[in-house]
């Protein structure tokens, strides 16, 4: 935690935070030219961001791009919080919401967390049935290669759709599909009602990318969730579910056991 407290006492990377808080998913030129900083402060505070993990990056091209990660901050909440006293915890509360509002204008959710597993064990706990039920409530039946059907089963809806498929597996390293389709059971399954149904499933359709790195004991897990339209009502739902099937993921991984109510919540929550 010493890393995250040091990053955040600086009020120039507390500025830069502000700053892809207001518009995520910028590149290094684009940080600069909102802010009266040099182009050399500006990368050593967001390698002390990045160090901190409070700050993750992903390739576009050429262009390196930077997003907000909210996963310390989740940590903090979700273990440490109950330590500190009322006023730092309601800063605390506040930086992690602020951390979590939807990235409206980049259009993607992007989330890193740090794991004690191996690449071969997380890519078995995103994709195997025995895995995917206990931290996210639902399960998958596809054979994860490139271009095969991804189907979906969730309380107790099957989901199937011709456009629900693999678009790239590199096992252990890198796996993407596209969201599954807002049928009228799913929503059922789940309890969304008929109007957000129709709201959601007029939208085009998203795609998640799991990126696996290892790193000595740990795996740096990096999600990508994009290709949302602009104000989608799909994308503000997915930001409160991820940290929550992210955070169950890591503590079954590490401990053997998904935190209380994950499954369960997660189920309802990530769609």
């Amino acid at each position: 935690m010493d890393e995250i407290f040091k990053a955040l006492a600086d009020p120039s990377r507390r500025r830069l935070l502000d700053s892809l808080n207001a518009r995520n998913g910028q590149t290094l030129r684009e940080l600069c030219a909102g802010l009266d900083m040099t182009r050399q402060s500006v990368s050593k505070h967001l390698a002390l961001l990045e160090a901190a993990h409070l700050v993750t990056t992903a390739r576009r091209g050429r262009e390196k791009l930077h997003y907000l990660n909210a996963e310390p901050i989740n940590a903090i909440a979700d273990r440490w919080i109950s330590r500190y006293d009322r006023g730092r915890a309601h800063a605390l509360a506040d930086l992690k919401r602020a951390l979590e509002e939807p990235a409206m204008e980049s259009g993607a959710f992007v989330y890193t967390t740090y794991i004690r597993t191996t690449p071969e064990r997380l890519w078995k706990a995103l994709t195997e049935p025995e895995f995917t039920r206990r931290y996210w409530g639902l399960e998958f039946a596809s054979d994860w290669t490139k271009g095969s059907a991804v189907v979906w089963e969730q309380g107790g809806a099957r989901i199937t759709d011709p456009e629900q498929v693999v678009l790239d597996s590199d096992p252990f390293r890198r796996l993407s599909y596209t969201w599954h389709t807002f049928t009228p059971e799913w929503a059922g399954a789940v309890g969304v009602d008929e109007e957000l149904r129709r709201r959601i499933a007029g939208e085009r359709r998203s795609k998640v990318t799991f990126e696996i790195e290892p790193l000595g004991e740990t795996v740096k897990l990096t999600v990508v969730h994009d290709g949302f339209e602009p104000g989608s009502t799909v994308l503000e739902m997915i930001h409160e579910g991820w940290p929550l099937v992210l955070s169950g993921l890591k503590s079954l991984l590490e401990t053997g056991d998904p935190l209380p109510g994950t499954a369960a919540d997660a189920a309802h929550a990530d769609d």
